[in-house]
């Protein structure tokens, strides 16, 4: 039996990529995911591999934050940028003994691996492994994922990649940025992903699929390739503070970055909303019949409670602002969107 056909066997319904969009049970996946922990294959997420004695250096020079700072088994997340500091990759980097594990977006292999070997010099040592071949990648959400995993208590609320076993299989864990509950992501042998699939379900773990990742992450206001991580905006306007470094040396975009930081003040921010009705994104925003912004991200959870991020001017980036779309559907400004500057 294959991965997809087990799927199939749990009432899988599948996005043309092949990933599972659903089980058939949106609102009890929900509930496991914020009481237990749910079971989601993310194969469709970037993972590459750079070795060779310049691969962090290429990291350090061209993405926001200090990525030769973590030890082995370490990391963090970092953002590549345009020179004019425009949102191009988002990563999460760890540094094993092979090399610089990265982990992206949905889709985003090729863009990064074209993105990095262009800025390969000709002096570099730098080689790029596509690992998606070779390694599954499932995702174990919920407050019980860490216990499930027996991942160590030291591991769970930093960016630490630590090994475990489950049903005979060495898989690496990598704790990843949380859509409002833990998030493990797991890296094992493709030949493997059926037992481990298997056996992270009998062991209580709830089959989810990509929606239901979409309406945690939209509810807990992280942005997404395609969404909110594109070229429209800098790291800093969608809450992204805490993975840019304001005390490394050069990279790409460095100028602009840094110029909005001194400012200390955006133009525009990304803010969490409410809509009083379903809506669809992207659509613009209007306050008192001007454009105020733009919705990129909107859903309607399995609860029933819909949730909304948009890209805000900042004079209507304030909690309690009403804002409406050109079709008439209404919606609160609640708070500000990821991480904020400290005072």
């Amino acid at each position: 039996m294959d991965l997809r056909t087990l799927h199939q066997s749990q009432g899988a319904h599948f996005a043309p990529d092949g990933i599972p969009l659903h089980f058939g049970d949106p609102q009890g996946a929900w509930q496991a995911a914020l009481q237990s922990a749910v079971l989601l294959d993310r194969s469709h997420e970037a993972r590459l591999r750079l070795s060779g004695a310049s691969a962090a250096d290429l990291l350090q020079r061209l993405s926001t934050n200090d990525v030769l700072a973590p030890g082995l088994n370490q990391g963090c997340p970092t953002i590549f940028t345009s020179w004019h500091g425009r949102v191009l990759e988002r990563v999460e980097v760890w540094r094993e003994p092979e090399g610089l594990l990265l982990l992206g977006g949905p889709g985003r292999t090729v863009p990064l691996r074209d993105y990095l070997q262009r800025n390969i010099f000709f002096n570099d040592d730098v080689q790029i492994t596509d690992l998606a071949p070779d390694l599954i990648l499932f995702d174990l959400i919920g407050p019980a994922a860490p216990a499930l995993l027996q991942v160590p208590q030291a591991c769970r609320n930093s960016c630490t990649l630590s090994r475990a076993e489950l049903a005979g299989h060495a898989l690496r864990v990598a704790p990843r940025k949380a859509p409002g509950v833990p998030r493990l992501s797991l890296l094992a042998p493709v030949a493997a992903a059926v037992e481990l699939w298997q056996a992270l379900c009998d062991a209580g773990a709830l089959p989810a699929g990509s929606l239901l990742f979409n309406a945690l992450r939209v509810r807990a206001g992280l942005p997404a390739a395609g969404s909110e991580l594109t070229t429209d905006f800098i790291p800093l306007e969608l809450g992204l503070w805490d993975e840019v470094s304001f005390s490394k040396g050069c990279y790409t975009g460095q100028e602009i970055i840094a110029r909005m930081e001194s400012r200390g003040q955006l133009a525009k921010m990304m803010m969490r909303l409410r809509p009083a009705a379903a809506v669809e994104a992207p659509a613009e925003l209007l306050h008192e019949g001007r454009v105020a912004g733009r919705l990129t991200s909107s859903i309607t959870a399995p609860d029933g409670v819909r949730h909304a991020l948009g890209v805000l001017r900042r004079a209507q980036a304030l909690p309690g602002t009403l804002l409406q779309t050109a079709a008439g559907v209404r919606l609160e400004v609640l708070a500000p969107a990821g991480v904020q500057p400290a005072d």
